[in-house]
């Protein structure tokens, strides 16, 4: 019954060419949604508040025109054309996720992050953009296919993969007698 109810109104939706509006919350934090026809489901799609929503010429009005030059031009679409391919999410990972979930499984083997403020990273900023790019086209040339790391993955579940303890007395003893190794993440 619940399933003809909500196909009546995403085809009444459909023909009418309208969408909804409603408020959902998410993150502690009440936001609104559309909602709108999509296939055989509803798309909900969260939307912004005007406080959020700035006009793009407050940030944009300061830009200079540049004219460029044609062959930097080409070889900028050159490297855009080999570095294309189609979107595999599962190419993509959350650093943060994962420096996370190392940095826990530090702490439960005993490990003590020393006190005091991190040490930042130096940048280095590119003077020659004709120089970035041939140096860029070059690396891609002789850079290696990227190769895919195994993941442990459940059916349907996003969340951090952390181990529970009190089941695998065995496994925390191993984990407590090695050392403790500290990466370096970002």
């Amino acid at each position: 019954m619940g399933e003809e109810a909500f196909a009546v109104i995403r085809d009444a939706m459909r023909g009418k060419g309208v969408v909804a509006l409603g408020r959902i919350v998410l993150n502690k934090r009440e936001r609104v949604i559309a909602l709108e026809p999509f296939g055989k489901g509803i798309l909900g799609t969260t939307l912004r508040y005007p406080y959020e929503v700035r006009k793009a010429e407050e940030y944009f009005d300061d830009i200079k025109d540049i004219k460029l030059q044609g062959e930097m031009l080409k070889l900028a679409e050159h490297i855009l054309e080999t570095k294309k391919a189609d979107f595999d999410p599962a190419e993509f990972e959350d650093h943060y996720e994962v420096a996370l979930v190392e940095m826990l499984r530090e702490k439960q083997a005993g490990f003590k992050p020393p006190k005091g403020k991190s040490q930042e990273h130096s940048s280095t900023n590119v003077v020659n953009l004709m120089d970035a790019l041939r140096n860029s086209l070059s690396q891609s040339k002789s850079a290696a296919p990227p190769t895919k790391k195994g993941k442990k993955k459940i059916e349907g579940q996003r969340e951090m993969l952390l181990p529970i303890s009190g089941k695998g007395q065995k496994e925390e003893k191993k984990a407590a007698s090695r050392p403790a190794v500290r990466r370096k993440t970002g």
